[in-house]
């Protein structure tokens, strides 16, 4: 059965802008997929590019086509598809992870069951999400931490001259659980000197303090480090896992980065053969990316998922967070529908 692809660029705003420490923005371009099958049964994909990994909006656009000649003709066969995809182009990953989520919603689609329910999971074992609050004034950081008032579990970027500055504001604002992501905006001197601003704060993870090639780095900072030390940047796929045992305590997976499904799925499990915590997160995304990352949480310690409830305008629904908790929809395939 010949499959059929249709893409749709979604313009998607933010409630504030989002800063990082590599810079930020108000309005995010992703890419919906579809592949339709010959009976109309549609598998819906979200690719978030980011151009840290080297995508934009129009490369995902420009690349769907030539993975499309490599479609399928049995849908179920996602494992045979997605390998045959990293083949293809080098690179690409939101893309083919568009492709992947949209292949595995069709055939939930087909048998009429849940993806997490095909791999026999557990939705009631999804941990809490975080929610992040992104680089901004004092005003406004502690704005924000009121605004978010719902969620139990915070995650403040740092990597500014600003840190202690921001982490005495959201302390003073809330004595809820606070995790850290640097987002590679340390060195590895500055790192070991936070570890103990974190612990005054009360700081329970600490993500990515160094720019992705300095595993090395990591290891020094684990090695003095209170908490969990877990990479996300230097972390895209299941190859580079070996490298980051005994360096860091956890790795953070995200679809937008490894490129599928599937390959989450072997990350995880590798993570766990080493003793390694495993995060879930996400991009600036719709419902629709967030609820394709969201199958696999009932496998994981930490999420944070939170990239559609910082929209103004989320056009999917589908996985939610509110309170903090997530929740993964029980219709067929992803359970996503249209707002």
């Amino acid at each position: 059965m010949p499959l059929r692809l249709e893409t749709q660029v979604l313009t998607l705003t933010t409630k504030h802008p989002f800063i990082i420490a590599r810079g930020g923005q108000s309005e995010y371009r992703t890419v919906m997929v579809k592949l339709v099958d010959d009976d109309g049964v549609e598998g819906w994909g979200e690719a978030a590019p980011t151009k840290f990994y080297g995508e934009t909006t129009e490369t995902v656009l420009a690349a769907l086509p030539y993975y499309a000649t490599a479609l399928p003709d049995d849908p179920f066969r996602i494992e045979d598809a997605e390998l045959r995809w990293a083949t293809m182009l080098r690179g690409n990953p939101a893309a083919r992870a568009a492709l992947s989520a949209a292949l595995h919603d069709l055939v939930g689609k087909r048998l009429g069951m849940p993806v997490w329910k095909l791999w026999g999971l557990d939705a009631a074992k999804a941990p809490r999400s975080t929610f992040t609050i992104g680089l901004d004034t004092t005003e406004r950081i502690r704005a924000k931490v009121l605004e978010a008032a719902e969620y139990p579990i915070l995650k403040v970027k740092l990597g500014t001259d600003r840190d202690v500055e921001i982490l005495r504001t959201l302390r003073e604002t809330t004595d809820r659980e606070i995790r850290v992501d640097a987002n590679c905006g340390w060195s590895v001197s500055q790192a070991v000197r936070m570890l103990p601003v974190l612990e005054e704060f009360g700081v329970t993870v600490l993500e990515q303090p160094l720019p992705p090639e300095q595993v090395d780095g990591l290891g020094a900072i684990r090695r003095r480090a209170s908490i969990p030390l877990i990479a996300d940047e230097s972390c895209r796929t299941a190859a580079d896992i070996p490298a980051l045992v005994g360096n860091v305590d956890g790795i953070n997976i995200k679809l937008a980065k490894c490129g599928s499904l599937r390959e989450a799925l072997r990350m995880i499990a590798i993570a766990r053969a080493h003793g390694m915590v495993v995060m879930v997160g996400c991009m600036i995304e719709s419902s629709l990316a967030i609820t394709a990352a969201a199958q696999v949480t009932p496998l994981v310690d930490i999420v944070d998922l939170d990239g559609a409830a910082l929209l103004r305008d989320d056009p999917m629904a589908g996985a939610t967070i509110a309170g903090g908790q997530l929740r993964l929809p029980d219709g067929p395939g992803l359970g996503v529908r249209r707002r």
